[in-house]
C-alpha cells in the first residue's frame, strides 16, 4: 500500500505482476553469484600485499594470533589503590 500524502490517494499493490511486461525484469538474476566487499589499501601496502590472496593470508594470520593471545585480566581499581 502506497500512501501519497500530497494527493490524499491510497494506491493498492497488485497481488501479482506480469514480469514479461517489465523491462529488465529477470527472475533469479543474482542467483548463484558471490559478492565481494572491496577494500582500498594504501599504495605503500600494495608491494607487500599485491593481490587478494596475500591480503586474506595476512588477515587470517592476524586473526589466529589474536585468538591465541590472552588478554590480561583487568585489575580491580579498588585493589590497585590498596596495594599502593
Amino acid at each position: 500500500m502506497n500512501n501519497d500524502s500530497a494527493s490524499g490517494e491510497v494506491e493498492e499493490m497488485r497481488s501479482e505482476y506480469d514480469l514479461a511486461s517489465m523491462k529488465g525484469a529477470v527472475r533469479g538474476k543474482y542467483a548463484g553469484r558471490t559478492f565481494t566487499n572491496l577494500v582500498v589499501i594504501h599504495p605503500e601496502l600494495v608491494e607487500a600485499f599485491p593481490d587478494s590472496d596475500a591480503v586474506n593470508a595476512a588477515l587470517r594470520a592476524v586473526l589466529e594470533v589474536s585468538r591465541t593471545i590472552r588478554q590480561p585480566k583487568k585489575r580491580n581499581s579498588k585493589s590497585a589503590v590498596r596495594s599502593r
